[in-house]
């Protein structure tokens, strides 16, 4: 898979080293010289050039790209950069980081991204998802289709724990998509069962979320009469 990354600086490096570790090609773009470290990612090909000009994408052979991932530190730039991509070279996958949550709500498939990542919002899912057990916590927002990355840990007394995983009736615009039980990560089957303190990841619409909570909290009493 070949990937594009706009913002040779600290975050961009560090994907492109994730990335090129797992085997992709991988091309920095970063407009200022002071970034071009290519010691830092020796296997990354690097491009000076302002990822803002057609001339520049055009340079990059974008139209080659599985990926492009606009991670500079600017969210003016990341959101030409998206727009160009999905608009002008037709890239199948963009990813836009987010610097500012205040400008979370632009990044969207109308301005050409696929998925928005924004550090604050993910720090605090993640202490979110470190401190409750039974409650949904979203990781990721994807933008297109409307969807939602979220997470619920299975509670003690759930009412599905035990329950195969085929056996359930999930909602609909919702699928499981992965098991985290201890140090092991389950691609769901039918035949799986549910366990307490499994940690459920799910891609699900936003409207399905409240839904998706209920079935999967804990037993509640019947109330007498």
């Amino acid at each position: 898979m070949r990937v594009a990354i706009a913002g040779a600086g600290a975050v961009g490096r560090s994907i492109a080293g994730e990335l090129l570790e797992n085997g992709h090609e991988v091309l920095l773009i970063d407009k200022a010289p002071s970034a071009i470290s290519v010691e830092r990612v020796p296997l990354a090909e690097w491009l000076l050039a302002d990822a803002c000009e057609i001339t520049s994408l055009d340079e990059a052979a974008l139209q080659r790209c599985n990926v492009v991932i606009a991670a500079t530190g600017d969210d003016k730039v990341n959101l030409v950069v998206s727009l160009l991509a999905k608009t002008e070279y037709g890239v199948p996958r963009v990813v836009a980081r987010v610097n500012n949550p205040k400008n979370e709500w632009l990044f969207n498939e109308s301005w050409g991204v696929d998925v928005a990542v924004s550090t604050p919002r993910l720090m605090s899912a993640l202490v979110e998802e470190a401190v409750s057990v039974g409650d949904l916590v979203r990781l990721l927002r994807f933008s297109q289709g409307d969807a939602n990355l979220v997470e619920l840990t299975l509670p003690p007394e759930a009412a599905l724990a035990g329950t195969r995983v085929g056996d359930v009736d999930w909602p609909e615009d919702t699928s499981l998509v992965t098991i985290i039980r201890g140090n092991r990560v389950l691609t769901p089957n039918k035949e799986d069962a549910l366990e307490a303190g499994d940690e459920l990841l799910f891609v699900a619409a936003p409207a399905r979320e409240e839904q998706l909570e209920d079935l999967l909290s804990v037993r509640r009493e019947e109330s007498s009469d």
